[in-house]
This record gives C-alpha cells, sequence and structure tokens, in this order.
C-alpha cells in the first residue's frame, strides 16, 4: 500500500536536478583534492627535501593517497535518486565553505 509520503522505486530524476547534485559533488571532491595537495606538500617546496625531513616525507605519501582516493571517488557516482537530491541541496551550503577552506589554507 502506498501513501503519499513515500517515494516511487522507480520515480525519475528531473534531469536539473541530476546535473545540479553531479556538478556540485565534482566541484566539492575537486576542491577537497586541492586543500589535500596544498596541505600535505613539502614545506621547503622541493621534493628532494622529502628524505631530510621524514615528516614531510609521510605527509607528502599519506596526502598522495588521500588524493587518489578523493580522485577516485569522482569517478563512483552516487546509484540513488536521493543522493543527487542531497548533493544539490548541500551544494549552496558547502561549496562556499569550501572554497572559504581552500582560501584560508592558501
Amino acid at each position: 500500500m502506498n501513501t503519499t509520503n513515500e517515494k516511487l522505486p522507480d520515480a525519475r530524476l528531473p534531469t536539473t536536478v541530476w546535473l545540479a547534485g553531479l556538478v556540485v559533488r565534482t566541484l566539492f571532491i575537486g576542491i577537497l583534492i586541492i586543500i589535500t595537495a596544498r596541505v600535505s606538500s613539502p614545506q621547503l617546496e622541493h621534493i628532494s627535501s622529502l628524505y631530510e625531513t621524514p615528516s614531510d616525507l609521510v605527509r607528502v605519501a599519506l596526502g598522495f593517497l588521500v588524493c587518489a582516493w578523493l580522485a577516485a571517488n569522482l569517478f563512483i557516482l552516487p546509484k540513488d535518486p536521493g543522493g543527487y537530491r542531497t548533493w544539490a541541496q548541500l551544494g549552496p551550503i558547502l561549496l562556499p565553505l569550501s572554497l572559504l577552506g581552500a582560501y584560508a589554507v592558501w
């Protein structure tokens, strides 16, 4: 028995909501990659200096792994329409905050 509050499992998602969710998700993950790459860069700004300080080597290695994981998640799309709706609804909040975080880190 279907009530008015339940969603139909085969309900179609509007193209604008799908596109908005996809764009917001892609931009957010891209900004996270940029922030992670900036934070995990070596302090002396030389790749050859990684061997001089072990903490820089660990930071760069972890940053590389996190960036690779985030980049892989760019290609794993949400499987249900609710995921796209959630990204579209959170976009106006998440994108300015992530841009502010990127600006503060830079």
